[in-house]
């Protein structure tokens, strides 16, 4: 694989200073998927945290206007020494693992591609790891560990049965993670989000996929007229007015939450999983709504039949990073996060 460096139009971590006020420079942390929505996000809140983000990601899905506050390196997860090598030569302390792929309706129809991809990268990534002597990580799980919940909302004890395979991946990579940690060879934090959203409010990075399939940046592209219509995907589902309800966390409290778990790991805490989510549920008609009015623009509706996959519900007791990790969610209401998306999209 080739390799690229550079620090885009953004800066680095800076350099710290201990108790006698002796500079040092500025801990080095490698970011898989870095160059992704989540991903990039937990890139700058990682500079201003006064880390310096290494960005591991082979841009099949990320981009390369995302890489701003640190160093990129081009590569596969499945390149166990291009890893490792990344990991030695930038002296990188600890790992934050977002790459992955995450479509659950692909995930239906090719399940392969997400074992490999997810499962299998993960273990080259862990094998590079341990050759390279790093022993923490933080890891971008998922709230489709749960499948259908018995009860809403979801706490951490909450039965895992997925019932897609991404969601079924993202519970095996944290099934291994615990295995390593007992074997002593990995502490851990697995944070399992519930649906991201939002952009960054300073605007200099925000949420493009290709394909999309994301409900917010779908429905500010119809209130934008760069789609004809957003399809309501079921609206026999039991909730108040038919249609899936989700508990949306803006991207920026998500990257806060990265670092958070990492500070957490590195002053010794021990390995958890944590939800992340504001506790509060909006269904998709809800979602329409606050487009319409955040962006004062129509937004035409198509309503078609449910999708395989789709819980009816997931809303997330986030109690347990509050009180552990000293994380709470500064976006706490559906029109601030989308005021943030509409003003990066439009």
């Amino acid at each position: 694989m080739d390799l690229f460096l550079t620090c885009g139009r953004g800066t680095g971590g800076l350099p710290v200073s201990d108790s006698l006020g002796i500079v040092e420079p500025a801990r080095s942390i490698l970011v898989t998927g870095g160059a992704g929505y989540v991903g990039s996000h937990a890139c700058k809140a990682l500079a201003a945290a006064g880390y310096t983000p290494v960005v591991f990601d082979n841009f099949e899905n990320g981009h390369d206007w995302a890489v701003r506050w640190g160093p990129g390196v081009v590569g596969d997860l499945a390149d166990t020494v291009l890893l490792a090598r990344t990991i030695a030569e930038h002296d990188v302390v600890a790992v934050l693992h977002f790459a992955a792929h995450a479509y659950v309706g692909e995930s239906m129809v090719d399940p392969g591609k997400y074992y490999r991809n997810n499962v299998a990268g993960t273990i080259s990534l862990l094998d590079a790891m341990k050759s390279a002597g790093v022993e923490k990580l933080v890891f971008s799980s998922s709230c489709a560990t749960y499948g259908v919940p018995e009860a809403v909302p979801i706490s951490e004890c909450t039965p895992q049965r997925p019932v897609n395979p991404y969601g079924e991946s993202k519970l095996c990579v944290e099934r291994m993670l615990d295995w390593h940690g007992r074997a002593g060879t990995l502490r851990w934090i697995a944070l399992r989000y519930f649906n991201a959203a939002g952009a960054d409010p300073a605007g200099d990075i925000g949420e493009v996929h290709d394909p999309e399939t994301h409900l917010l940046p779908l429905v500010i592209q119809a209130a934008l007229g760069k789609r004809d219509a957003i399809r309501v995907f079921g609206t026999d589902y039991p909730t108040p007015d038919g249609t899936c309800v989700r508990d949306y966390i803006h991207v920026s409290d998500l990257a806060r939450a990265h670092t958070a778990a990492l500070d957490y790991l590195l002053r010794g805490g021990e390995s958890a999983a944590f939800n992340l989510g504001t506790g509060r549920g909006y269904s998709v008609r809800e979602v329409i709504e606050a487009v319409r009015r955040v962006s004062r623009r129509p937004v035409p509706v198509e309503e078609a039949p449910r999708r395989e996959g789709d819980p009816p519900v997931l809303v997330a007791d986030a109690s347990k990073a509050r009180s552990v990790l000293g994380w709470h969610p500064q976006f706490d209401t559906l029109d601030a996060i989308v005021k943030t998306a509409y003003n990066w999209h439009s």
